[in-house]
């Protein structure tokens, strides 16, 4: 039976230990498996990308498959043709589908009809890639990701719905600091706080939000496809920058992570993201090694 990944909730506790131990095994040359050897994977890309386009079709690549980078232009989903029958007409070419977009139904729909693995590598909704590598890099890091306090600063988007799915997987505390009208998705956020694993806290105080935190991490305040909302969402998270000043709230020896690309000087100061404090690099490189496990765990290897 095939087994897409579209959100985090898709995987098991204990199959994400699995991947995580993949990843590290995979980037320390352990174990060289090449599970898309002779296979062929579809990368729709719908977004500009820099770190998951070049993520993938290097992990592809190193897995022993090749990838083939399809635009919106050349493959518009629900416009030009159904995406049942798009679905149904890859499945027949291609041994796996990896897709960049905007609506997170479209890809729901997209993998309901696909006869082989689709992977959500970005939606308006969800981002659980970025999120398996955050949680592989903090395991790094730390040693682990339980009982952890992850202060997640500025925009309730794609990350931090998926830091709220990642809570109904590992035991931690995460705190969500953000205005009133930027909060993450409602039925997400309930669900984690239905699901009880871990505690989350909703605050408008970065203060609260960041204080004996073990993790400080922020994003940009307007995603793609909101990029007309940047003035108003500038004025409502100016005060949730993460600076010298908020930073010296958390744990001295807390880890600072952005998903980039960073606004620097916006949501985040170029001291702390340059500064001894910061992951972020090792974070971006992670994306490399957990879609790699995440791909191999799909094919069942």
């Amino acid at each position: 039976m095939k087994r897409d990944f579209l959100a985090i909730t898709d995987f098991s506790t204990e199959e994400m230990n699995q991947v995580f131990k993949l990843a590290f095994d995979m980037k320390n040359k352990k174990i060289e498996p090449k599970p898309l050897e002779d296979k062929v994977v579809a990368c729709i890309f719908h977004k500009p990308s820099l770190r998951t386009r070049v993520s993938f079709e290097v992990g592809i690549a190193q897995l022993g498959g090749r990838s083939l980078y399809i635009t919106e232009k050349e493959i518009e989903l629900g416009k030009r043709e159904s995406i049942h029958d798009a679905a149904k007409v890859l499945s027949r070419y291609v041994d796996m589908i990896v897709i960049r977009t905007f609506s997170h139904k479209g890809v729901e729909d997209l993998a309901k009809y696909a006869d082989v693995p689709v992977v959500n590598g970005l939606t308006d909704l969800l981002h659980p890639c970025q999120v398996m590598g955050d949680l592989f890099s903090i395991i790094e890091k730390k040693g682990g990701i339980e009982n952890l306090i992850i202060s997640y600063l500025g925009d309730g988007n794609n990350v931090c719905n998926s830091w709220l799915n990642a809570s109904t997987r590992f035991s931690f505390e995460l705190r969500i600091g953000t205005a009133s009208v930027t909060e993450p998705d409602k039925k997400i956020f309930e669900n984690a706080k239905r699901v009880d694993l871990s505690k989350i806290v909703l605050t408008y105080d970065p203060e609260e939000a960041v204080k004996d935190a073990d993790v400080v991490y922020t994003d940009v305040w307007a995603s793609m496809g909101q990029k007309n909302l940047v003035l108003q969402k500038e004025k409502l998270l100016k005060d949730f920058q993460v600076n010298k000043k908020l930073l010296s709230f958390a744990k001295k020896d807390c880890v600072v992570m952005h998903c980039l690309p960073a606004e620097r000087g916006k949501e985040i100061t170029d001291e702390v993201m340059d500064g001894p404090n910061s992951v972020i690099f090792d974070q971006a490189e992670n994306r490399l090694h957990i879609q790699k496990a995440i791909m191999a765990k799909l094919l069942g290897s």
